[in-house]
């Protein structure tokens, strides 16, 4: 956006004319905007900015300050609507306007200004981040008077990624507010949505700038300010964002346990321990790193859960959660852990947590109790794998006191782990076995037929040669009737 230069400078009219349209206001409100407006007029027809800006600042600031509240937003509309209005000056109006809102004598006489607001700035990108301002504020009201859809409706009806002159963290922390309005109503795809606008790089950990680079870039964004295009995004000094950091992955993480994606939760845990914040205080270190391995051992078995389970285990800081190591250490080994061993070892550790609850009690959180059941589904899934490695067929008798599960309930773990592909099994209900030995397709068959061929002419080939040797030596050597003779 380009400032036109002006024809005229009125400055020295307005020095004049602001003061006494000021002080007659104090008996004629109505006199002194119109003796304001004949400037305003000719400051805008020849593009006089500064004169322009002030006028307007002045005739809202003389209605304001008379208590009348309509005619502020009388004015507003009227001003905005003129011929030709310099886009900076209605900037300039809206911003003190603005200003004005914690003044206003009731809610009721906000509300018409914050309207009025709304009104003047709808699709007028130079006063697109004033709108989502004001919007913001009107959202608040609404979330204290009880309404909550009403205030996550008119917050996410912003489209703020899109606005070119807002800085970087203001879009994170709108974004994070809707993201917050539509969980607390349970809108969950709304908000797993709105998450998706963040992008995750915004968080990663930045050098830290000296004094001196700090105060230069406060000096430059100083200088840019002066010169900056109302859709131009300002200079950001600062650089740290570990609260808009943690205010996001939790939100991940309330998303990630409303859709017991473990994983994911795991993921976004380690993500907060990425933070020095988190990592310079030992309390909030272990309750992390303790999440950190709950969701792990929660995680379905796939190839990505089994690397990062590792991965996890060679943290040194795990050394910190004496108790939740030595669950990890389970899972990593190719042993069997009897589910009744793991409930009474680390039963009444892990259900004094908020995450596991060995009850279904309705007063606590209602997903404790599926993370527990989960959890022996993850033990017991770990015992059939481990079984499926070591036997190629096993009784089903054996098998249930291996697993510590009735014939039903074994026969319901190994029919999904077959249907996820983790292993393969066959059960013979009639014989009361089970076939973990994967049949061998005719490629398999062959190509194991012609590794065999081909080692065995390997020792056939080396046999005929020890026999050619073992033949050579005889000839040249002399027997031993042939060395008595010769003596």
């Amino acid at each position: 956006m380009s400032v036109l230069k002006p024809e005229k400078d009125y400055t020295e009219d307005a020095n004049k004319l602001i003061p006494e349209a000021e002080k007659l206001a104090k008996t004629d409100v109505q006199g002194a905007i119109d003796k304001l407006l004949v400037l305003e007029k000719q400051a805008r027809q020849a593009s006089d900015l500064a004169t322009t800006s002030r006028v307007l600042i002045s005739i809202v600031t003389i209605s304001k300050n008379a208590g009348d509240w309509n005619l502020l937003n009388d004015q507003v509309l009227l001003l905005s609507k003129k011929h030709a209005q310099l886009k900076q000056a209605t900037t300039k109006m809206v911003q003190s306007v603005m200003g004005f809102l914690d003044d206003t004598p009731n809610l009721d006489v906000k509300m018409s200004v914050i309207e009025t607001l709304r009104t003047v700035t709808e699709g007028k990108i130079f006063v697109e981040v004033e709108r989502a301002r004001v919007t913001r504020i009107l959202s608040n009201i609404k979330k204290s008077q009880g309404d909550l859809n009403a205030a996550a409706d008119i917050l996410c009806e912003l489209q703020v990624e899109t606005f070119g002159s807002m800085t970087r963290r203001e879009k994170t922390e709108f974004i994070l507010e809707q993201v917050a309005l539509c969980i607390e109503r349970g809108d969950w795809s709304q908000a797993a949505i709105l998450s998706r606008k963040i992008n995750k790089r915004y968080f990663a950990r930045k050098p830290k700038k000296t004094p001196e680079e700090i105060e230069k870039r406060r000096k430059a964004a100083e200088e840019r300010e002066k010169i900056r295009e109302p859709d131009e995004a300002p200079l950001e000094i600062d650089d740290d964002v570990t609260d808009l950091k943690l205010r996001y992955y939790e939100q991940q993480i309330t998303l990630a346990n409303h859709d017991y994606r473990y994983l994911d939760a795991c993921k976004f845990y380690r993500e907060v321990l990425d933070t020095e914040s988190v990592e310079n205080n030992p309390e909030q270190l272990r309750a992390v790193l303790a999440r950190v391995v709950y969701y792990i051992v929660l995680s379905p078995y796939d190839n990505e859960q089994s690397d990062l389970l590792h991965r996890i285990q060679t943290d040194s800081r795990l050394s910190l959660v004496p108790v939740e190591s030595r669950l990890l250490k389970l899972f990593t080994v190719q042993e069997l852990m009897r589910w009744p061993m793991v409930a009474e070892q680390f039963g009444k550790h892990l259900c004094s947590t908020d995450i596991f609850d060995a009850e279904p009690n309705l007063g606590r959180d209602s997903q404790s109790y599926k993370r527990w059941q989960d959890l022996r589904k993850r033990v017991i899934e770990h015992n059939v794998r481990v079984v499926a490695k070591y036997y190629t067929r096993i009784q089903m008798g054996r098998l249930t006191q291996l697993l510590d599960l009735t014939e039903e309930e074994t026969e319901k773990y190994i029919s999904e782990l077959v249907t996820l592909k983790t292993i393969y099994a066959k059960i013979d209900r009639p014989a009361r076995l089970v076939n973990f030995a994967k049949p061998r397709d005719a490629d398999d068959v062959l190509n194991e037929w012609s590794s065999d061929m081909k080692n065995l002419l390997g020792l056939l080939e080396r046999i005929d040669h020890l026999i050619t040797k073992e033949e050579m030596m005889a000839r040249i050597l002399p027997t031993r009737t042939e060395k008595s003779k010769a003596r």
